[in-house]
């Protein structure tokens, strides 16, 4: 393979300048942004510095090291390269190492390690098709739904409960995904479970809550009566309906298998949630939106408080990992700043093996009352907040001195999971610790100004900023749940009356780009345009809003508020009156209406 072959396959026109004898070079483009260049060398004294061959679209490189014949060794120059990208450009990396002997290659999504060695990639891509490596890909998003929903028919016509199918499920794949053999003839039920039991044994080698995990996968889920209760024809019936139809679409080294994952994983949690108005799953895009609004990366240690299935988590980790420049600094936000809490035994499995599919991260996901859990938070000292809090917490998910100053006649929290935001950030505000949080609340908290709601709006920001509030589509959890929800960002320990703060930011973000579809939820469409995801374009102008603080007429507003205030952008934003649809008219009527009837200020008829 020559280096004009090379170049055509990727694009010329993403070939970057920069070039000292056909190589780039690293010294120069440190030099010219002004950055101090800090050659790594080998353990012979050999300097790395400039690279053969490297492309650069949309925020994402390419970097190619050619060699007549490469072996191992050389995987430590590349590796190098990839430290000197991120310190220049922060951009995500694509490395390969190319032979120009032979058409062999070896390629890499994101540093030069084995977590993120891609074996089946033999051949050269264009430049977009790297690009895709970082992004969605619709179609697959589909088709795995609709897997799901016929994997969903056949475990229930054997027998499988619906509360047990996302976990089994979920434990079958990492199996598979693991090398679980179930073909031999002569196995029996009670071979294949011990051999997913082995496996599930190996992954926890290093977590310090291994025991109980264990306890639990097994009690939950291998153990159930209705798992042993499947005759091996029907085991293996559905481990070869998971191997074929949903692990080909499951790829913890890209940006898209994780989003098909936790849509994986949400599709099933519907079942789990479905007797229980108390669960609201968060769809895997406003998981990324949020990770973004708060700026995760490899300094952030998050937590996720009321962490469910994990999504919040696995999002953050991602993103924490895209944008690490070396594998030691992958396995510290691994093992060191991904925290998690949930208190459903049955669903703190699910996080765990979620997380264990994605290449670990679950060590620090803890089973109980994020309440019960204050020192362990204080220890942990994130810096970023990501969750979505039970809107209907009955009396044991919430505070004991809390539930104390409850009407005796009171079920449910009258916050709607505000206490949790003041729990939060009132633990780290006690440590000290600056953070941002974001957090997903039903519209009741935003627009309530009066009772519980108010009160602790008010006291909230006694110590903490209200940095934005973005108000979401109002079927956002469709199918799982009916809350209309927004989502809320603060500053934890920057009172809001500080004079350098600016005013809260408000988003009127109904519109995501996903439309409702028989049989499959809510769907991504694609713009018959440009071809591309509407939801991607839509999520980069929120950011842009957000980030720039624009007020734009029927999108976006700024406005001083306080506690006493209604928290949404509707309440400020000019009307573009050019936009305004009889449907938006009855949305709001309708959203306004079930507030009052919530808060009894009217009585359904």
């Amino acid at each position: 393979m020559i280096r004009t072959d090379i170049i055509s396959t990727v694009g010329r026109e993403h070939l970057t300048s920069n070039i000292e004898n056909d190589e780039y070079s690293y010294p120069k483009a440190f030099a010219e942004a002004s950055l101090t260049f800090k050659p790594i060398q080998n353990s012979a004294g050999r300097k790395f510095e400039k690279l053969d061959i490297r492309f650069v679209k949309d925020n994402i490189s390419v970097l190619i090291e050619t060699k007549q014949n490469f072996v191992k060794a050389d995987e430590e120059q590349l590796s190098a390269y990839v430290e000197y990208e991120k310190a220049l450009t922060g951009n995500k990396i694509i490395a390969i190492l190319a032979n120009t002997g032979n058409d062999d290659i070896k390629v890499w999504r994101g540093v030069v390690s084995d977590s993120d060695f891609l074996p089946k990639e033999t051949a050269l891509r264009s430049m977009d098709e790297y690009v895709d490596f970082y992004t969605s890909k619709i179609n697959d998003k589909e088709k795995v739904m609709q897997n799901t929903y016929k994997l969903n028919e056949k475990l229930h016509r054997y027998s499988i409960p619906e509360k047990l199918r996302s976990q089994f499920v979920g434990t079958c794949l990492l199996a598979l995904k693991n090398g679980l053999d179930y073909t031999t003839p002569t196995l029996r039920p009670t071979q294949i479970r011990a051999r997913i039991k082995e496996v599930l044994e190996a992954l926890l080698t290093d977590d310090i809550n291994k025991a109980e995990k264990l306890v639990l996968l097994n009690r939950n889920v291998l153990d159930n009566q209705y798992v042993r209760g499947l005759s091996i024809e029907a085991f293996r019936d559905i481990l070869k309906y998971i191997e074929e139809n949903i692990l080909p679409f499951i790829n913890d080294k890209s940006t898209s298998g994780q989003d098909l994952l936790n849509l994986f994983f949400v599709t099933f949690n519907k079942y789990v949630g479905k007797s229980d108005k108390n669960q609201a799953f968060t769809p895997d895009h406003i998981t990324d939106f949020m990770a973004k609004i708060t700026g995760v990366n490899k300094h952030s240690i998050v937590l996720d408080p009321c962490c469910g299935s994990g999504s919040f988590l696995v999002r953050a980790m991602t993103q924490a990992l895209d944008d690490c420049a070396t594998a030691a600094e992958q396995e510290g936000v691994k093992k060191h700043q991904i925290f998690g809490i949930e208190f459903d035994e049955n669903i703190y499995g699910l996080a765990t093996t979620n997380m264990l599919i994605h290449t670990d991260g679950n060590s620090n996901i803890r089973q109980g009352s994020c309440f019960a859990l204050t020192d362990w938070i204080k220890e942990a000292k994130p810096n970023v907040v990501l969750m979505n809090p039970p809107y209907n917490g009955q009396r044991i998910h919430l505070a004991p001195n809390y539930v104390k100053t409850w009407a005796k006649d009171k079920k449910e929290d009258p916050s709607k999971g505000l206490y949790f935001v003041k729990y939060i950030a009132d633990t780290l505000n006690e440590i000290n610790q600056p953070a941002k949080l974001a957090v997903l609340l039903p519209v009741a908290c935003a627009i309530g100004t009066s009772g519980e709601i108010a009160r602790l709006k008010g006291e909230i920001l006694k110590e903490n900023t209200l940095d934005a509030v973005f108000t979401l589509p109002s079927d956002i959890f469709h199918p799982g749940a009916s809350a209309s929800a927004c989502c809320m960002v603060f500053k934890i320990g920057t009172k809001h009356s500080d004079a350098s703060n600016p005013d809260t930011f408000f988003g009127y973000c109904r519109d995501d780009g996903f439309k409702k579809k028989k049989n499959l939820g809510r769907v991504e469409q694609i713009d018959p345009l440009t071809g591309k995801s509407k939801w991607s374009e839509i999520e980069n102008r929120w950011i842009e809003l957000y980030r720039n603080r624009t007020a734009e007429p029927g999108a976006s507003a700024t406005h001083k508020v306080t506690g006493s205030d209604e928290w949404l952008c509707e309440a400020y934003m000019q009307t573009d009156y050019s936009k305004l649809t009889e449907q938006d008219f009855q949305q709001t009527i309708n959203d306004y209406l079930a507030y009052l009837v919530k808060e009894g200020r009217v009585h359904e008829s």
